[in-house]
Parts: structure tokens; sequence; C-alpha cells
């Protein structure tokens, strides 16, 4: 899982949006399944940035879904769609992810 903590660029907007940016594209690239984004627990602020980047309709082309977790109020998880003809081994066999 790819981690993304906001702490140290929450005050800097284009930092914001530069680093959600290099997570979600790196993300997509190597095919990491989920990417967890700290934004903190403040006051909301922060995490509407990052639901609103999220949202945006070339974006969200990128990732499955977007998981609000509610044991940790301070995170976002990004889940990524395996890429196309992916496959996992089972025992020592492989078999496509569907």
């Amino acid at each position: 899982m790819l981690t993304l903590d906001l702490h140290p660029v929450f005050r800097n907007n284009r930092d914001i949006e530069l680093s959600l940016r290099q997570i979600v594209f790196q993300a997509k690239r190597t095919g990491e399944p989920v990417v967890q984004i700290i934004h903190g627990k403040g006051t909301g602020q922060l995490k509407g940035r990052v639901l609103a980047f999220l949202g945006q309709k070339h974006i969200r082309k990128l990732y499955d879904r977007v998981e609000i977790d509610t044991a940790n109020t301070g995170r976002v998880l990004v889940h990524f769609a395996p890429p196309q003809g992916a496959h996992r081994v089972v025992g020592d066999q492989s078999e496509p992810i569907a």
C-alpha cells in the first residue's frame, strides 16, 4: 500500500495538488491496489480538498473506488482495479484476476 501524508504540505495548495496527482499516477502505473492518503482529523478542509481532487472526471477514471475509513477519520483509502491481464499466484498455479 502506498501512503501519502499531507501534513508536511497542508499549507501549500500547489504542493497538495501535486502530491495527490503524483501518488494517484504512481499507483496506477505500478499496479498498486490501494493508496492511503492521510489528511488528518482537523477541521475537515483538507479532507474536502482531497475528495474534491479525487472527484475530478479525469482523475476519477484512474481508480476504482474511494473508501472513507470509519475507524480512522484522518485518512482516505483509494482502491485501484487490478491492471488488465494481471494474474495472481495460488499455490503453484497462476490465474487471471477477474
